[in-house]
C-alpha cells in the first residue's frame, strides 16, 4: 500500500484498514503454519503496512494535540 494513500484516508478508514490487515497477517499467519501458504513475503509486506498505518494514525493524533 502506498504512502501517500494512506495519508490522504481518513481516521475512521485508517481503523477500519487497521482491523482488515490485521485480520488478513492472522489468515496468513495460520496458512504459513498449515503449509498452504504460497508466498511468504505476503506476511512481511502486510506487517510492514501495519506499521505505516500504525504510524500514519500516530501523526494525525500528534497532530491534533499540537494544533
Amino acid at each position: 500500500m502506498e504512502l501517500n494513500k494512506i495519508r490522504e484516508m481518513s481516521e475512521m478508514e485508517l481503523n477500519a484498514e487497521l482491523v482488515r490487515m490485521k485480520k488478513d497477517l492472522f489468515n496468513l499467519r495460520f496458512q504459513h503454519v498449515t503449509g498452504q501458504l504460497e508466498n511468504p513475503i505476503k506476511l512481511r509486506d502486510t506487517k510492514k503496512d501495519i506499521a505505516r498505518i500504525k504510524t500514519i494514525i500516530r501523526e494525525k493524533e500528534l497532530a491534533k494535540v499540537q494544533g
